[in-house]
């Protein structure tokens, strides 16, 4: 029997707050796909730079404990997509005007991924990959088990 080739993508940090931090009304969509993720129906993968903005961003909202408790989880969870020169230089060379999706962009690409996951597809300009959201993710993976 030939395994189907599971989907690898990167999830920007808007999807994972609205889990780490029970964003309404997003999060039950988050939830989903790390639901997903942990059933191996995907493989999610985070941009290194998303751990220090999750855990800056975290420890405003919820404390310093939880931000590193939230670190700590994706740390445990998911797929860390490395960032060097060569990931830099991509997301410099990229037309978006917002260097952090550009960032993501050039590890996602680089890293041979499927797709970035985002609530916010529009503020990826000229994506060298797909730019879907968490409904569009959720529409392409199998809702049992893993592939």
């Amino acid at each position: 029997m030939e395994e189907v080739r599971r989907l690898n993508v990167l999830i920007d940090v808007n999807v994972l707050l609205d889990v780490l931090l029970d964003r309404a009304p997003w999060v039950d969509q988050a939830r989903e796909i790390w639901t997903a993720h942990h059933r191996r129906a995907l493989v999610g993968h985070l941009a290194a730079h998303a751990l220090p903005n999750i855990f800056y961003i975290a420890r405003k909202i919820v404390g310093i404990r939880k931000a590193r408790d939230a670190v700590h989880l994706c740390l445990q969870t998911f797929e860390i997509a490395p960032i060097g020169r060569a990931e830099l230089e991509l997301a410099d060379s990229l037309t978006g005007s917002d260097l952090e999706d550009n960032l993501v962009l050039a590890c996602a690409t680089l890293a041979r991924l499927d797709a970035v996951v985002t609530r916010d597809p529009k503020g990826f300009a000229g994506p060298p990959i797909p730019v879907i959201t968490p409904d569009e993710l959720l529409a392409r993976i199998p809702k049992g088990g893993a592939n």
